[in-house]
């Protein structure tokens, strides 16, 4: 991973989340989420679920943090789109 510390803001901001003593690690605070581990390659692609209609905003959200949209051969009436975090790991948001 080139910029770790990149890496691990953008994805506590997009997520909520908080960096653990281990920079490398992320929480969530309230315990109920998944922890998530910055591994430096690209092995996990994760999904992100958004609430009802709430897709583009929060691709939106996610691009005003860093994300960069990913050109990509949608199928019709795709309920997901394709973008890349700060170090180019490709994610999905998935509208509900």
């Amino acid at each position: 991973m080139a910029d770790q510390s990149r890496a691990a803001s953008f994805w506590t901001s997009a997520l909520g989340y908080q960096q653990d003593e281990n920079p490398d690690f992320l929480f969530d605070a309230s315990g109920e989420g998944v922890r998530l581990h910055l591994d430096g390659t690209d092995r996990t692609h994760l999904d992100l679920w958004a609430d009802e209609g709430q897709r583009e905003a929060e691709a939106e959200r996610l691009v005003a943090l860093g994300a960069t949209r990913v050109e990509w051969t949608y199928p019709e009436g795709a309920d997901f789109v394709v973008l890349a975090d700060t170090e180019g790991n490709l994610f999905c948001v998935i509208g509900t």
